[in-house]
């Protein structure tokens, strides 16, 4: 049976005092024909709030689905399947976070688990960092089997680092463990993690004071960690090695004197190049890899094709990449070239309302 290539996509269709305007539909689905730099509509539901991060379980079509919705004392994760025969989008069901502001979430690579990671604000409820939700046969979730609040020294920012805010959590390549960035705290954490989803820390290394670590991206030989800084839009570059994780390098990913602040970061699928996006300034910074040694060296920075990319993803092939430009209310798609590194503004917009996540998948 032949497979096709999708596009799950997250978009705000509710206010927060934080975004500007909440114009989407919610969880939409895409057929995209890559050749052609084409797309259909396939499926959408508007019966979950503000889905801002999405993964997507591609050996079951199941899209996971974080709700981020202000003044909630947990937000929620929900599932979904996808099915390509009847271009139907089915509710599963959903679990609480354990925490406010669920900001990001992950599929185990043995597709046992869905971690989430709680941005958090305020103090009350379970106010916990990350949960993790163990996967049912059918897609559901359990209920979370373990969680652990992130603690420690806060950074200089008052207004952004009054507390510990946990921003993504990301399983290693080797998996068995997570690495977890907090920008309350200045932070990247690793934790192990169980073969029944327990969590325990193992290791951290303090980035730069007031950098707000947001995103992380990882090199396939699990040494190279890349880390987006919101606070003051830099990258990071840290080792990880045996027991330890080592700060090695931090460079400006905008023009000097332009206000902005980082936001998602990836590498290509080769590992030789790293993105950066860059809301405020309104672009995508490009760096070359060194593959012996993992430091960075600036190659480019190029406009985002429309306001605040809030996210951003490569097709599989590494041939394009996907902008999902928040504010501008389009998806744009950039040609990419796999030997260079260049992006292309192709002049191709998937047009929707607030987009803030995109998810290519194979199905």
């Amino acid at each position: 049976m032949s497979q096709s290539l999708y596009l799950a996509v997250g978009s705000l269709n509710r206010e927060a005092p934080y975004f500007q305007g909440a114009r989407g539909e919610g969880l939409t689905i895409f057929s995209f024909d890559e050749g052609a730099l084409e797309w259909t509509r396939l499926a959408g539901t508007s019966t979950i709030d503000n889905p801002t991060f999405l993964s997507v379980d591609a050996a079951s079509g199941v899209v996971y689905a974080n709700s981020e919705v202000f003044g909630w004392h947990e937000g929620t994760v929900s599932a979904f399947r996808f099915s390509p025969g009847t271009r139907a989008l089915t509710y599963l069901n959903k679990q609480p976070t354990l925490g406010s502001i669920a900001a990001h979430n992950m599929v185990s690579r043995d597709r046992r688990f869905v971690l989430v990671a709680n941005y958090a604000m305020g103090g009350d409820g379970p106010d916990r960092s990350v949960a993790v939700f163990p996967v049912q046969e059918d897609g559901r979730l359990a209920p979370a089997a373990a969680s652990v609040r992130l603690d420690g020294a806060l950074g200089p920012v008052a207004d952004r680092q009054e507390r510990p805010h946990a921003h993504i959590v990301t399983e290693v390549p080797e998996g068995g463990a997570v690495l977890i960035a907090d920008l309350g705290l200045d932070q990247v954490v690793e934790y192990t993690l169980s073969s029944d989803g327990a969590l325990a820390r193992s290791a951290s290394v303090a980035l730069p004071p007031g950098a707000g670590p947001r995103h992380i991206a990882q090199h396939g030989n699990g040494r190279f960690v890349y880390v987006s800084n919101e606070l003051d839009s830099t990258v990071s570059f840290v080792l990880r090695e045996t027991g330890k994780i080592t700060l090695q390098q931090t460079l400006s990913t905008i023009r000097p004197g332009v206000e902005s602040h980082g936001a998602d970061i990836h590498l290509s699928p080769d590992g030789r190049f790293l993105y950066c996006s860059n809301r405020g300034e309104d672009s995508i910074a490009c760096f070359m890899v060194d593959q012996a040694t993992g430091h960075l060296t600036l190659r480019d920075i190029v406009p985002s094709g429309g306001k605040t990319p809030r996210n951003f993803a490569f097709t599989p092939s590494g041939r394009h990449m996907l902008v999902a430009n928040q504010n501008g209310d389009a998806i744009v798609i950039f040609r990419r070239n796999e030997e260079t590194g260049a992006l292309t503004d192709s002049g191709k917009r998937i047009e929707i309302g607030t987009p803030v996540c995109v998810r290519p998948f194979i199905l």
